[in-house]
């Protein structure tokens, strides 16, 4: 229960809506206790009053004795009537205040977790899967409102209503209600036992839950592979394997809930007929009432509710304290990368500087680079390339500060990238990643993401010099085209290149394009690589590939083997030397 007290800020945040809700539960179950008294008041006087009127039957005072006896079932009937209404108000302020309160936290616990996902570091998701990251925004956040708004609820009516109806009943009788209440203590270790066994199989369910969410992400995503390779049958064997398991245990848990029911019924019923077996006796030796049985009843009665909201409530916040912990283990989580308290916030000229570093994947352990020296100028454009494995990609990371170095410092104008601010170090540098991802929107939108104001015609301007504006106009809806989720409706050689046009939007000093125009043909490569030389003139460019551009003279082709810079230096001199730069550019001229 102790993961529960991370949400006492919440509490306190909002101390006024949880005061008015105590208060109108209190005000609503005093008039819920009132109604038992007049049922035992009306009771007495038609019992004392019908054995008069069976006395005088034969006499005048035979209608006044009818008439009194009805008019204190009509005056009884009104009060009841009267405290249902009463009551009834209060109950609607009741959940105005506490539910709604729950939807507040729910809010801000919402934005709580993605502005937590927001800070974390790249390495944190390449270790988490999706679904178990979409399952705590959802399901997590969804158990603990319920034990921020119905449990709370629903506890708080349970100890105020017992409170009151006790505090009648030992009004009473002291000896008849102590009876009457001694099954409720075991009903009570009854739902501990149950809900020891609830509060596993909910952590167990919800585990199972995330994989099943996290296998349904991936089928969804890479469906066109699955459907390519004919393994329909095989992604849902597994899904139903994941479903099946996931059944076997919430049939399991709702099986230990299906207790709840049977036990309260049981109980209740033995505390009714203490009741009326011990408070007939009592009648019969004139303690108490014949009323008195019926308000002891109601009273019992007005407890099974409460009682079996028990149940209930207290599974609610066992699944609560569940995804609570689960909530706070990622709360306390801290982002590798941070952005220092006085960074540098000036703008980027664009000289960069790699000097001695050595880079370890966190997540894998695989080291990326080994002793890595390179000096940019600013303005320079620079050719990175090398095999799959050999450490580019690295580079543009590093740069971006998206991981640390393990050894060595990476600069940016003489500063290391750790002194600069990170927001506004990554906002003047311009970046286009390996994985293209385009958002489900428009275009329009896609290309002026991270751009605050921009008119439609900065946007085709930059569309025309990632030469894709002619394949935009081509659509029905132009510019504004939704492309699906991840770019769907694109091919890849266009979601590349609108990736290029929302790069080159960007106000930037320095443009990293990570072997972003793969998927294009050669002619559409050239005119992409002419437009670039032109509008990039003043710019620091780092191009990374796995293909040497002929029309493009670089300041320098750096050459990456094994994490290390195998050769460095213009085209020219690289071909002089007729290592792996020379055979690379012959076997593609060849081919």
């Amino acid at each position: 229960m102790k993961e529960l007290r991370a949400l006492n800020k919440f509490f306190l945040k909002y101390k006024y809506r949880l005061g008015l809700g105590i208060l109108f539960v209190t005000i609503s179950n005093f008039f819920a206790v009132l109604p038992p008294v007049i049922i035992r008041t009306v009771i007495d006087q038609v019992y004392s009053n019908i054995t008069l009127y069976r006395l005088v039957s034969d006499t005048k005072l035979n209608n006044d004795y009818m008439r009194l006896i009805m008019k204190m079932v009509m005056v009884g009937g009104l009060l009841l009537i009267t405290f249902a209404l009463i009551r009834g108000v209060f109950m609607f302020f009741m959940r105005q205040t506490i539910i709604v309160m729950s939807r507040h936290i729910e809010y801000d616990q919402k934005n709580e977790i993605y502005e937590q996902y927001q800070r974390l570091s790249t390495s944190f998701f390449k270790s988490q899967s999706t679904g178990d990251l979409m399952s705590r925004m959802s399901e997590d956040v969804s158990r603990v409102r319920m034990y921020t708004g119905p449990a709370i609820m629903y506890t708080l009516n349970f100890i105020v209503l017992t409170i009151l109806s006790i505090w009648g009943m030992f009004r009473v009788d002291v000896m008849l209600s102590l009876c009457s209440l001694i099954p409720l203590p075991l009903l009570a270790f009854s739902m501990i036992r149950i809900n020891g066994l609830i509060n596993k199989k909910s952590s167990k369910i919800q585990a199972q839950l995330g994989k099943l969410t996290a296998l349904a992400q991936e089928s969804f995503s890479g469906i066109r592979v699955i459907k390519s390779f004919v393994q329909e049958d095989v992604i849902q064997d597994n899904f139903e394997t994941a479903s099946k398991a996931y059944r076997k245990s919430t049939i399991g848990l709702a099986k230990t809930e299906a207790w709840y029911t049977p036990l309260m019924g049981f109980f209740i019923g033995i505390s009714l007929l203490i009741t009326i077996l011990l408070g007939g006796m009592k009648v019969i030796n004139g303690a108490i009432t014949v009323g008195n049985i019926a308000e002891f009843i109601f009273y019992i009665t007005m407890l099974t509710f409460p009682v079996s909201t028990l149940g209930w409530t207290s599974s609610m916040i066992q699944r609560a304290a569940a995804s609570q912990k689960r909530i706070n283990e990622f709360l306390v989580l801290q982002p590798e990368i941070q952005s220092p308290a006085e960074g540098r916030t000036d703008a980027v000229e664009g000289a960069i500087s790699f000097k001695h570093v050595d880079f370890v994947y966190p997540h894998t352990g695989i080291k990326a680079l080994s002793d890595l020296s390179l000096e940019i100028k600013k303005g320079q454009k620079i050719a990175i390339l090398g095999k799959t494995g050999s450490g580019k990609s690295s580079l543009a990371h590093l740069l971006l500060r998206m991981y640390d170095t393990t050894a060595g410092t990476v600069s940016i104008d003489g500063t290391d990238v750790k002194e600069w601010d990170l927001e506004r170090l990554r906002k003047q540098i311009s970046y286009v990643p390996q994985e293209v991802f385009l958002f489900s929107d428009t275009i329009a939108r896609n290309i002026a993401f991270g751009v605050d104001e921009v008119t439609k015609g900065k946007v085709q301007h930059a569309a025309q010099l990632a030469h894709v504006d002619k394949d935009i106009m081509g659509l029905r809806e132009q510019y504004d085209t939704v492309v699906g989720e991840r770019g769907v409706m694109l091919s890849g050689g266009q979601k590349q290149r609108v990736s290029i046009a929302r790069a080159l939007l960007k106000p930037h000093e320095i443009l990293i394009l990570d072997d972003s125009i793969s998927a294009v043909d050669t002619t559409t490569e050239q005119a992409i690589l002419r437009n670039l030389k032109a509008a990039l003139k003043d710019k620091t460019v780092l191009i990374i590939t796995h293909r040497i551009f002929k029309n493009w003279d670089f300041d320098q082709i750096v050459v990456l083997d094994d994490g290390k810079i195998a050769e460095i230096g213009t085209h020219d001199a690289l071909m002089l030397r007729k290592g792996f730069y020379y055979d690379l550019y012959q076997y593609q001229v060849s081919e």
